[in-house]
């Protein structure tokens, strides 16, 4: 309750007036005694300075007796002046011992002696000086005037209780308090006003704000005034306005952060200057293959590489490349907010796992096209050599079936280099598909007639199974019949002569295929992932011997996947090798 500000305005105006009402009573009643003292000891002074009376009082007659009763009678005529009513302020005279002769009762009295009293016994009688100190503390006024009357000394000596001083003092502390009470009544009604006059526009701003804290812009704060709580008023307004617009903004700038965040192919993690994950992508997780929560660490995530120290005191940024499982990522670590409490570090996780590969197969490629191109050339210069230093003493037979070897090396060399060439055109969309419409039924009897003698050679049996009703296909005829044949061939190529080769062809929705089912040497299933890479054999040297370049599925593959088609390994029980061909029936673009 006191914690509101329209209580707190009501509590300091009411303490103000308490405050100034005992301020002001306490020098009323302050001033009002000084003043009853201060009028008290003039009167003294007014009277006893009068020469008539002091005549009197030092002059005793021819036949005076008693010289305290002259002087009390001397004073009697002078009472009104002194103030004396013997009930409040009374008069005594008092001998140069200090025994009372006069006083108010007419009996002897014991008086106390109070510091002017004293001062006058002892010190005025001889210096001819009153006791008159004043002393707002005591509860008492008094005076004592030496007198020397006769040769004899006297002291005359008024005291004044302040009774009076105190009646008065009284009914001013009474009014003091009906004027603070209705002071009080009054300064609490004006402050109630004052304070909601005060603290309603405040309460309107607080509400304003917290609804600006919740997110909450719809409503404008109404401006009840022109004095400075309406120009906060009309400002805050403003401020909230712009405050909405500048928030829509990050928000949308953040919205796209996010999404860019989210489905970026980059992984990136956020840590503190402990250690701890700030933020991280779900890129991330998958590469590292674990999940990322806020309980990960550096340590939990990075451990045996550049620490996390290192990462934060690095001028510009750390790189580092390790593996995980089969994945290569490349790593690099820079500090952000280098110096500031809320900095840290930024690892980014980039998948180079593609790039090392082609690296690889680049130097494989290298390595494969110089043993390639070496072997027939070893040959073609050795039979060259041979043949050179023996000129005209060989048999013609003899010279004839090297010259055979030079052609058949040559020949192979050629293949080989138009096989590079081909996947080069392919590598770089150079060679572009001439689409046309033919009969899938019919390309697939062509290839089955072309193959038929060399099958025979082999004593194969070549079979031919097709669906009726094969549709036209949009392809590129002459690279189908290429991809056609080369499966077949390998089909012939290995499979032991007296072996059972099948062609089957036929449709599946909006494609058609074709099968080669045979039962030769097949392919081992751990190199079947890799039978469609460049340069590669299963049996190297039986795959030479039959005169293969180990590129013939490679760009029969090139040529499959230009048409967005599909060519693969089937399992099958029992030894050889089942290949598929897969064409879309309306061409690669509507596939």
């Amino acid at each position: 309750m006191l914690r509101s500000l329209h209580m707190k305005l009501v509590m300091i105006l009411v303490l103000l007036i308490l405050s100034l009402m005992m301020v002001v009573g306490a020098f009323l009643i302050n001033s009002v005694t000084a003043f009853y003292q201060e009028d008290f000891y003039g009167q003294m002074a007014d009277v006893f300075q009068d020469p008539l009376l002091y005549h009197d009082l030092t002059t005793p007659s021819e036949e005076e007796e008693n010289g305290a009763e002259r002087l009390s009678l001397v004073l009697d005529a002078y009472a009104g002046e002194l103030g004396v009513d013997n009930r409040n302020r009374k008069l005594y005279i008092l001998d140069s011992g200090g025994v009372c002769l006069i006083s108010p009762d007419g009996e002897n009295e014991k008086l106390e002696y109070t510091e002017n009293l004293v001062f006058a016994l002892s010190t005025g009688l001889e210096t001819n000086e009153a006791g008159d100190e004043s002393n707002l503390a005591l509860d008492y006024m008094d005076v004592a005037i030496p007198i020397h009357r006769g040769g004899e000394g006297y002291v005359i000596y008024i005291l004044d209780n302040k009774a009076t001083a105190n009646d008065l003092t009284d009914q001013m502390l009474v009014l003091i308090i009906e004027a603070l009470v209705f002071g009080l009544v009054i300064s609490i009604l004006l402050s109630f006003l004052l304070s909601k006059t005060m603290v309603t526009p405040i309460q309107k701003l607080t509400e304003g704000a917290m609804r600006v804290a919740e997110g909450d812009f719809s409503r404008k704060i109404e401006v009840l005034s022109q004095d400075e709580i309406g120009v906060l008023t009309d400002t805050f307004n403003d401020m909230a306005g712009q405050l909405q617009d500048t928030l829509r903004q990050v928000e949308n700038e953040r919205n796209k952060l996010d999404t860019l965040f989210l489905h970026m192919t980059d992984g990136v993690v956020a840590f503190s200057r402990e250690g701890r994950v700030i933020h991280s992508n779900p890129a991330a997780a998958r590469m590292l293959r674990q999940a990322i929560g806020p309980d990960s660490t550096y340590e939990s995530l990075f451990a045996g590489g550049a620490s996390l120290a290192q990462v934060l005191e690095a001028e510009d940024h750390l790189e580092e490349e390790r593996q995980v499982r089969e994945r290569y990522l490349q790593l690099l670590m820079a500090p952000f907010d280098r110096g500031r409490a809320g900095g840290g570090a930024l690892v980014v996780l980039h998948d180079v796992t593609e790039q090392r590969k082609n690296e690889e197969m680049r130097r494989e490629f290298v390595a494969n096209v110089s043993h390639e191109l070496r072997t027939p050339l070893t040959n073609i210069r050795s039979y060259a050599e041979t043949l050179t230093e023996n000129a005209g003493e060989m048999p013609p037979e003899m010279e004839k079936k090297f010259l055979g070897v030079i052609l058949n090396e040559s020949d192979r060399m050629t293949h080989i280099v138009q096989d590079l060439l081909t996947l080069s055109r392919f590598d770089s969309d150079r060679d572009a598909l001439k689409l046309s419409l033919f009969p899938f039924a019919g390309a697939v009897k062509d290839i089955y007639n072309a193959v038929y003698m060399d099958a025979q050679k082999h004593d194969h049996t070549l079979t031919l199974d097709l669906e009726p009703g094969l549709p036209q296909v949009l392809a590129d005829r002459e690279r189908v019949i290429q991809v056609m044949m080369n499966i077949v061939s390998n089909s012939i190529k290995y499979t032991p002569d007296g072996g059972n080769i099948a062609i089957r062809a036929g449709r599946e929705r909006n494609r058609v295929w074709m099968v080669v089912d045979d039962d030769g040497i097949g392919i081992p299933e751990e190199d079947r992932p890799r039978i469609f890479e460049r340069f590669y054999r299963v049996d190297k040297a039986r795959s030479r011997q039959s005169g293969g370049t180990g590129l013939g599925l490679s760009i029969a593959k090139e040529i499959v996947d230009r048409h967005r088609g599909r060519l693969a390994i089937l399992d099958k029980d029992g030894p050889g090798l089942a290949v598929r061909l897969d064409l879309y029936i309306e061409g690669p673009e509507h596939g």
